[in-house]
Parts: C-alpha cells; structure tokens; sequence
C-alpha cells in the first residue's frame, strides 16, 4: 500500500514538511480515496491525518536572535537621520545669524564646517559657542574725529 502521492498532498495542504505528516492506520482507506486538498483539510479535522510538532529549535528563531557584525543597517540609518535633522537645524540658526548681520562670511564658512564635523551636539550648544566667539573678538574701535 503506497501513500506517498496522500502524503504529499497533505504536505503542501498544510504547508509542512513530509515527515511530520502520520497518517492513523486505523483510518488509511477514507485517505486513500482522499484525492483534494479539501478531503485533506476534513481528514485532518476529524483526526486521521496527524501533523508533528517540529523537534529541536526552529532555524527562524535562531536567525531572529542572531545578529553579526553586518547587521547595524538600522542603526547607521537612524544616526544618519538625526545627523541630517541636527545639520539642517544648526544651518538654519547660521543662516539667520547672518540675515541679522551677526556673523561675517569667515565665521560663517568656519561654523559650516565645524558642523558638518559633528563637532555641535545640539542647537544650544552652537549658540553658546558662537557667544564664546563674540566674547573673545576684540571689539572695533569706533574712529574718532
């Protein structure tokens, strides 16, 4: 009595492998007449065909788990995003700083580059920065007549 074709009709029924497919020798006839998927599906509600659990660990849950050294793309990407969201708000502050007349070009172009470096942390921290700057310039010297 061959069942190979029954059981690897039940296998792609269920989305399982071969040997985890029992069929219940009590019940062989009503699955050598079983010729669809859906004779399949009732066979197994009703408890002639049996599907094993899988033994052992499942390779998905190892991989999920594993993480190697290649596996940081996520990580670059969200520091990538707040690099470009910090940049483009201390660039903001420069470019206001130097509609108002604060800055000169030099300073500017200084400034640019020190954040492209990543050498300000946050917003406050360029403003405190550039009110260092102003605090060491010597202050010109109005000319007298």
């Amino acid at each position: 009595m061959n069942l190979r074709t029954k059981k690897q009709l039940a296998a792609k029924t269920f989305g399982v492998g071969r040997e985890r497919i029992v069929f219940v020798n009590e019940r062989l006839e009503e699955i050598k007449e079983a010729i669809t998927k859906q004779d399949m599906r009732m066979l197994q509600k009703d408890g002639a065909i049996i599907i094993k659990e899988i033994n052992g660990r499942s390779k998905n849950a190892k991989k999920k788990s594993k993480r190697g050294f290649g596996n940081v793309r996520k990580n670059v990407n969200k520091r990538k995003r707040d690099y470009v969201i910090l940049t483009r708000k201390l660039r903001k502050l420069i470019a206001d700083k130097k509609m108002k007349g604060e800055l000169e070009e030099k300073e500017i172009k200084e400034l640019r580059q020190k954040i492209r470096n990543k050498m300000f942390k946050s917003k406050s921290h360029l403003k405190e920065y550039i009110g260092e700057k102003e605090d060491e310039k010597p202050k010109k010297k109005k000319k007298r007549k």
